[in-house]
């Protein structure tokens, strides 16, 4: 009982969070429910006793989202609010949430059928989670140092481009002033 009422309640908050991912205009609240929803989802796998996925999903991909949220802190103006261009948001909003179901049902039709079959067997000691650090820390050690050196590379190069001054905060401007100086930008772009 304790397992199906965890899974609808972080069922709700996990699709909430996305909800407020896709639908805000503030960058900064994106970013917080995306990672917000990674640790939701990391529940999931808590719930089928899952505790090493639960960790590499909470330490990898909020992780990863939080890196996100830095350079969303460096590079965007959290206060001012996004102007798309879209002619016509609710037929793209359409499209791309059949595209979502379509890509979806395309990869759960395999595991619906009876026809899989586990490649490696769970280990009786143990689990896999020990089988999954060998292979990682020998077959994929150099991709994963790589990635490793790549993303410190960005971070640096990240705080680098952000460390430069801008002439105006945005933050400090009225939105008159903001409107202002966003049409004088654009003249000058042109």
């Amino acid at each position: 009982m304790f397992e199906i009422v965890a899974f609808y309640l972080f069922s709700i908050l996990t699709i909430f969070m996305f909800g407020i991912t896709v639908f805000t205009n503030n960058a900064l609240y994106a970013l917080s429910s995306l990672a917000a929803g990674m640790i939701f989802i990391s529940a999931f796998f808590f719930l089928l006793n899952a505790d090493f996925l639960g960790i590499v999903q909470i330490v990898v991909y909020t992780g990863a989202v939080i890196a996100l949220y830095a350079f969303g802190m460096m590079f965007f103006d959290s206060m001012s609010e996004v102007k798309e261009k879209i002619q016509n948001p609710g037929l793209v909003f359409l499209f791309s949430g059949l595209a979502a179901l379509i890509t979806v049902v395309a990869f759960l039709s395999p595991i619906v059928s009876n026809n899989i079959i586990s490649e490696y067997a769970i280990h009786p000691e143990y689990g896999n989670t020990q089988d999954v650090g060998v292979v990682l820390f020998t077959k994929f050690l150099v991709p994963f140092e790589i990635a490793a050196v790549m993303l410190l590379v960005a971070m640096i190069g990240g705080i680098i481009l952000a460390g430069k001054k801008m002439d105006v905060s945005y933050s400090e401007l009225s939105e008159d002033e903001i409107d202002a100086l966003e049409s004088s930008n654009e003249k000058d772009s042109k």
